[in-house]
């Protein structure tokens, strides 16, 4: 039977470091056969949601205690960095793709949507990739954000294939959570909470070490 995880976090840090401490004592662990650091392992959870009650509180990415000597998983800047890739469709020459060439035209719509038709509508999905995407070798991880207008704020339901929770679910959230930001803005409401999901969220064996560290789990 599938061990479906659920994590109630404050802001997108905690929603982190929850991860980081349950996949320690719930992934499975795997050799992957086709896909990122093929002939590796992971620790992955069969199927994860995390809901974040307030993930515009900063800092948006871990926050690492200095006496741990742990580099951040996120560097400095690297989400300003990143934010263009997630929302326009500019794509570099060595790119199969970009996030943004799927959303940017997506997220002017939904902007309209509810500007112009109003919030009570379950149509609001913004869709990542195509099925021309499944022969890439590698297919976007990101493959969805569904929105809702509820409360007087903007909520985003986020789902991700594959998810690297050490580097990229914080660096991901932490732009995601921008672009909603933006989005709540020129709707014209306030900025909500997100809910992500995923059957892939997983640490690569070579990260498990720091993982241990950071939690300071000695039993995996």
């Amino acid at each position: 039977m599938l061990n479906i995880i659920s994590v109630q976090a404050r802001d997108i840090p905690d929603a982190w470091f929850q991860c980081v401490y349950k996949i320690l004592e719930s992934g499975h662990t795997y050799v992957i056969e086709r896909g990122s650091c093929q002939g590796q392992e992971r620790l992955e959870f069969d199927y994860v949601t995390v809901h974040i009650q307030y993930p515009g509180v900063q800092p948006l990415i871990p926050d690492i205690p200095p006496a741990l000597g742990i580099p951040n998983p996120v560097a400095d800047g690297y989400v300003e960095e990143y934010l263009p890739y997630l929302m326009t469709a500019t794509k570099q020459p060595n790119e199969d793709y970009t996030y943004g060439q799927y959303l940017e035209s997506q997220i002017a719509e939904v902007v309209r949507m509810y500007k112009e038709d109003g919030y009570g509508t379950n149509q609001a999905y913004m869709t990542v990739g195509d099925p021309e995407a499944l022969y890439l070798n590698d297919p976007p991880c990101l493959r969805g954000i569904d929105t809702r207008i509820r409360y007087g704020k903007l909520h985003f339901m986020v789902y991700f294939r594959s998810w690297d929770l050490w580097n990229g679910f914080p660096a991901n959230l932490a732009a995601i959570q921008l672009l909603k930001e933006y989005m709540a803005h020129e709707i014209g409401v306030g900025d909500g909470e997100i809910i992500a999901a995923s059957k892939g969220l997983h640490l690569y064996d070579y990260i498990w070490d720091l993982a241990k560290l950071r939690t300071m789990r000695t039993d995996k």
